[in-house]
């Protein structure tokens, strides 16, 4: 078991931005992530910035801990622009950058370049494009492409990623499309649980079954693909589910305990944030960061 944290962009760098990500890594968490979206939820009318510089920022001031999103989508990303980004990025973060990537919703991000949001099945579909072509352009030198969606005409991502053939791509996916995605695409697989759980008042068991029946869908969308399903890592992102893993280091350990059995093997928390979804005793926080693994291996 992996145990990481997602830093939300909402702290100015010079008022305490660099610090959280600084203390992130003393506290010996094996990934940061952030969120890639131009604004979120409760946040919208809050300070925001931007996931690339803030993970560029991020790599000037760590040395060990890996970096990413958590996640990009296609909502408001074109694949040509987004892979030079990340060829940069992880060229500046020397090889540690995980590109989280999803499909999107009907946030925000969904209509604020001006056009209508994706039924679902469109969203799929951009998905299923800009998975494929952020493949090629991140592992080949030379990229031409015309698609549905997205196009690109030789375009040159010289000298490619740190990280060979290509930076590793963190799948969000619970439909059956995004799943064949992430095991197609994905070095791991991403869930949040199971919203129709959390959204209806379910139990943590009930949410452990739903995530457990995730874990047979893609246990079948790996065999369709020829690949082993042990050959991907698998990330939750924490703070979705009706489990209260920030309780106590106790709560941790129980809620890790059980995700471990259903094979999930990196846990995310949300750095907490007073008044918000993710507030949370900054003390209880850090001595889970700092003992809860050790806790759970002794049991």
């Amino acid at each position: 078991m992996r145990l990481s944290t997602l830093i939300l962009p909402v702290r100015r760098w010079s008022e305490g931005g660099r610090e959280v990500w600084q203390r992130a890594e003393e506290l010996g968490f094996h990934a940061a992530y952030t969120y890639d979206h131009l604004s979120w939820r409760t946040f919208r009318d809050r300070t925001w910035f931007g996931a690339v510089p803030t993970l560029t920022a991020a790599a000037g001031v760590t040395s060990r801990m890996r970096l990413g999103t958590l996640v990009t989508s296609p909502n408001f990303r074109h694949p040509v622009t987004l892979a030079k980004e990340l060829i940069s990025l992880d060229d500046i973060s020397d090889g540690r950058i995980t590109l989280g990537v999803g499909a999107g919703g009907n946030g925000f991000d969904a209509t604020a370049l001006g056009q209508e949001p994706w039924a679902p099945r469109e969203r799929a579909d951009h998905f299923g494009e800009f998975v494929a072509l952020l493949d090629r352009l991140l592992s080949e030198d030379v990229v031409s492409h015309e698609g549905v969606h997205y196009s690109a005409h030789e375009v040159r991502n010289i000298p490619g990623c740190v990280q060979r053939p290509r930076l590793p791509f963190a799948v969000a996916a619970t439909g059956p499309r995004g799943l064949n995605l992430a095991a197609r695409y994905g070095q791991a697989w991403v869930t949040t649980g199971d919203p129709k759980v959390s959204n209806g008042g379910g139990t943590p068991a009930e949410s452990h079954e739903a995530i457990r029946g995730q874990f047979e869908r893609l246990g079948k969308a790996c065999a369709d693909q020829g690949r082993e399903v042990a050959d991907l890592q698998k990330i939750m992102l924490t703070g979705f589910t009706p489990d209260r893993p920030l309780d106590s280091v106790d709560a941790f350990v129980d809620f890790a305990g059980h995700h471990a059995e259903l094979g999930i093997d990196e846990l995310v928390l949300h750095w907490p944030i007073a008044d918000s979804l993710f507030e949370a005793d900054v003390a209880v926080f850090e001595r889970i960061a700092t003992e809860g693994l050790a806790q759970l291996a002794a049991r």
